[in-house]
């Protein structure tokens, strides 16, 4: 049996992991691919100190690995965006497949590369980009091949889900619990990504192309973080049965597809609002199999790894005949399925109103959500604030289309009685 020889670029938390579980299994790994899988090449800047590297060649220039002649898989574990496209184009152009884990780069060029692949006639594999360890990709992919999928809503991103699980059991602030994230590993210095949506909005990117055959579309995906959700948010929402998840939403309508990434209520007995801590979880909805759950860690070195490993063993099979399985599960893509603005979604919301503690609030309130056709399913009005004349009015509403809300809110607060902006986090009951 021809052994396939592969090219490891990046020798960080997952290359070390990837080079480490590749030495560990190698017989198994072997007999699952039908031929022998090694590692012969590694670009890396430096060396990582917990892998032995006395029987690979060792490049600090990674673009050496693209065009090693005896490389057949190249996997691109470097991060960053320009200089990881770069090397994988290179790679294609040499005739190598590709495994990467990089959400980044597959979001937001994978539409380019997955071209010059398929043109050269390689395949390129993301499996690791997306939920760590959980084969949410071949899921989706590959295992509900049969269904029409009516939407999918994923916790992707284990910072944002560890920071809101100890708001929640623990009472603590949002700044209290970020610096904690910080000192654990889980969140980077800069937390932007995490924080604010941006990691979780390239993953669902990927995962609505796979899931509905559109092309990649990042930048119309609506984003919203996490930073302005106070610990009383998460208060509130508990005395209404519910609780706040940071979810990738995407879903299909007759007018197009919703894709967005931001705060959400979700039924406390729903499974994503069980999902806890730094675990990721996706559900998918299909019109024959119904509801899935896929749920595991999201990140970490060996458990990211296991992922890139399987693509390695995937390609490693079909080493000859590669490309049989579509780069997004798709040989055509639904082209005219437009993506929604969020204006023109449609969901309910949780609304909390800051109003002065005067009588006749309410009804002022009532009748601008009256005119905007918001019909109120279930409300709580707070004690007033300590150090102010001011109450906190909860709401729920029924489901209204976006545009509506955003009306609604503009002339809530204009009015005198609502000095502060008014906190809206859109519900999701998924039935799961």
């Amino acid at each position: 049996m021809k052994s396939v020889n592969v090219g490891l670029c990046g020798l960080g938390t997952v290359g070390s992991g990837t080079f480490n579980v590749m030495r560990r299994n190698l017989e198994d790994i072997a007999r699952r691919a039908g031929k022998p899988v090694r590692i012969t090449h590694v670009g890396a800047r430096r060396d990582h100190p917990e892998c032995d590297l006395s029987d690979v060649r060792v490049s600090r220039d990674i673009f050496d690995v693209a065009r090693d002649p005896d490389v057949h898989i190249l996997v691109e574990l470097i991060g960053g965006e320009e200089t990881a496209k770069a090397l994988v184009l290179e790679a294609i152009a040499h005739g190598k497949h590709v495994v990467t884990a990089n959400k980044a780069m597959i979001a937001k060029h994978g539409n380019e590369i997955f071209k010059a692949a398929e043109d050269k006639g390689v395949v390129v594999t993301y499996e690791a980009a997306v939920a760590g360890g959980i084969p949410i990709i071949k899921g989706i992919r590959e295992g509900l091949v049969a269904n029409d999928i009516k939407w999918l809503a994923g916790i992707i991103n284990g910072t944002g889900n560890f920071i809101l699980t100890e708001m929640r059991d623990k009472g603590r602030m949002f700044e209290d619990v970020l610096k904690e994230a910080q000192a654990l590993g889980y969140a980077e210095a800069d937390p932007t990504f995490d924080v604010e949506g941006i990691d979780a909005a390239h993953k669902l990117t990927i995962l609505a192309s796979i899931a509905f055959g559109i092309p990649l579309q990042f930048d119309k995906v609506y984003t919203e973080g996490i930073t302005r959700i106070t610990r009383e948010d998460v208060q509130y929402a508990e005395e209404l049965g519910y609780r706040i998840k940071h979810l990738g939403f995407s879903r299909k309508t007759p007018e197009g597809v919703e894709l967005r990434v931001h705060p959400t209520l979700v039924p406390e007995k729903r499974l994503l609002a069980n999902v806890n801590g730094v675990m990721n979880a996706v559900l998918v909805e299909g019109d024959a199999v119904g509801p899935t759950m896929y749920t595991g860690p999201g990140a970490g070195s060996e458990q990211t790894a296991s992922s890139v490993i399987a693509d390695i063993v995937d390609i490693a099979r079909e080493i000859d005949n590669a490309g049989n399985v579509p780069h997004l599960g798709y040989s055509v893509e639904t082209e005219n399925l437009p993506v929604l603005p969020v204006s023109e979604i449609e969901t309910s919301y949780y609304l909390r109103i800051t109003v002065r503690d005067e009588v006749g609030q309410m009804a002022k309130i009532a009748q601008v959500l009256s005119d905007n056709g918001i019909n109120i399913e279930a409300i709580i009005q707070k004690e007033p604030e300590d150090d102010a004349d001011v109450v906190p009015l909860i709401l729920l509403t029924h489901n209204v289309r976006e545009k509506r809300m955003d009306n609604a809110i503009a002339q809530l607060e204009a009015l005198d009685s609502v000095p502060r902006p008014v906190v809206r986090i859109r519900v999701e009951h998924l039935d799961d």
